[in-house]
């Protein structure tokens, strides 16, 4: 053991939560040590809020025990695992006691043992999660460092503690892991780490397709998602966790005619999405989605060239069947997808025509109270190389938001409540429930949306006694 120098373990001395669980686990004569990500982000000085605690003993004991010196009761215990987590302010802390792993070539499952603290370094991940501080009274602050992690988090390099070969084929979500830490930490996985990834992808289909999802969720959520998903692609992962992204990738060329490389211009829209979308992972998906059926509309006119026609249509038709093979919410969240993949064409096709208010009434009734992200996607989406096209392209876009602002000042368009409800309807003209309620309904949101009639009650009823004797309902 080396004592790691004071500006990497200062993060220790002022944190009463330290020295209490060093107290505690002195009277258990339990050795306990702090150890895995939360070294290694105070190191790179990053905010994280997980801790995990590592003793050689009863991980649950020394929780509970914790928790009733510190007087709070969010204590979790996890008996199938011989885990405890407790609740201290903001931070959450996890207690395990030292294990060594074994595993069968049939299954995920581990064989779980007492283990020492270094045996339970040996079953870490990478290098930069196996470091230790010790906070035992003797060697309180003490840095146990047995795979070299701490230079590695110098050179920003991500390498397995042992053959990386065995570390993967014993749990293979850690392939994936790995490609997370990259995109996060913006890390290189070290070459023969990289290499054994490509060589054991195909064990991934045993692990749980949540597990993958919730992995898959933190590369898109990361600092450089295109990173991870480069990543995916390079080493075989992509086309067994998700082959609709997969396809995108490619050019094909007729005539000397070629199309854009959809899996990188995605990737580009990802990016350009960043400072519009932290923490919002279901704007990212859009983002990812947006493209995701031009490898089925793609068509070849010795005129045109290569044409997409419907992607966003048949886009957001297929978004049920992607989160639903991904094991992703087919809630909201979903519909929210979906609808930005439908809609993502139609803010830059108004740049390219003359901008009617009836068109900017019906934007602002399809996107409802997700047009900013809508507007967030579409600028994104903006990837030429072309500077000049693409200053114009902004310029254009630019005009669009504006009319879209005014519009939406002099209609109230976007959180679209109608003036008149069917209720009102069957009300006046003593309607049971009936097709033409729904029909009249729809005429009166038309004429709005056309500029017919203004957005507001006295305008509408007029509006509705005048089509309801055309639709014969009324005299």
């Amino acid at each position: 053991m080396n004592t790691l120098e004071d500006k990497h373990i200062q993060f220790l001395k002022p944190n009463s939560i330290f020295r209490t669980i060093s107290s505690i686990a002195g009277q258990m004569n339990q050795e306990a040590y702090v150890i895995g990500g939360f070294v290694r982000d105070q190191i790179l000085k990053r905010i994280t809020k997980d801790i995990d605690i590592v003793t050689l003993g009863s991980g649950i004991e020394l929780a509970e025990k914790i928790a009733k010196e510190l007087n709070t009761s969010s204590v979790k215990v996890f008996k199938n695992f011989g885990t405890a987590m407790i609740m201290v302010n903001d931070l959450e802390i996890q207690f395990v006691g030292a294990r060594k792993e074994s595993y069968r070539s049939d299954s995920r499952n581990p064989i779980v043992e007492n283990g020492t603290i270094e045996e339970d370094q040996n079953r870490r991940d990478f290098t930069v999660n196996a470091l230790a501080i010790s906070l035992n009274n003797s060697t309180y602050g003490d840095f146990t460092d047995p795979f070299g992690g701490l230079s590695d988090l110098n050179n920003q390099l991500l390498k397995t503690p042992l053959n990386p070969v065995i570390t993967f084929t014993d749990d293979p979500l850690r392939m994936m892991r790995a490609i997370r830490f990259a995109s996060q930490l913006n890390f290189q996985i070290e070459e023969n780490t990289f290499k054994a990834i490509c060589e054991n992808v195909e064990r991934i289909k045993i692990v749980a397709q949540e597990r993958i999802t919730e992995e898959l969720n933190k590369i898109i959520l990361s600092n450089h998602p295109s990173i991870g998903f480069k990543l995916l692609e390079k080493s075989g992962l992509l086309k067994i966790i998700f082959p609709e992204f997969q396809l995108l990738k490619g050019i094909d060329v007729i005539d000397g005619k070629g199309h854009k490389d959809n899996f990188y211009h995605t990737l580009q829209v990802l990016e350009n999405l960043l400072p519009f979308s932290k923490n919002k992972l279901w704007l990212r998906w859009a983002a990812l989605l947006h493209d995701i059926a031009k490898p089925s509309t793609k068509r070849f006119n010795k005129k045109q060239g290569w044409t997409f026609h419907g992607h966003e249509d048949k886009g957001a038709r297929m978004v049920p069947t992607i989160f639903r093979n991904l094991k992703l919410p087919l809630d909201d969240k979903m519909k929210y997808v979906q609808k930005l993949v439908l809609l993502h064409l139609r803010p830059i096709s108004l740049t390219n025509r003359s901008i009617t208010d009836s068109a900017l009434r019906r934007l602002l009734f399809d996107a409802g109270k997700d047009l900013d992200d809508l507007m967030s996607l579409c600028k994104s989406d903006i990837t030429s190389k072309n500077k000049e096209k693409k200053i114009k392209y902004l310029k254009r876009f630019q005009a669009v938001k504006e009319k879209l602002i005014d519009v939406e000042k002099r209609d109230k368009i976007k959180n679209w409540q109608p003036p008149i409800d069917g209720k009102e309807i069957m009300t006046t003209f003593n309607l049971k429930p009936c097709k033409e309620v729904g029909v009249l309904k729809e005429m009166i949101k038309n004429a709005i949306l056309d500029g017919e009639i203004k957005n507001n009650y006295k305008e509408a009823k007029a509006y509705m006694i005048i089509k309801s004797k055309e639709l014969g309902i009324h005299e």
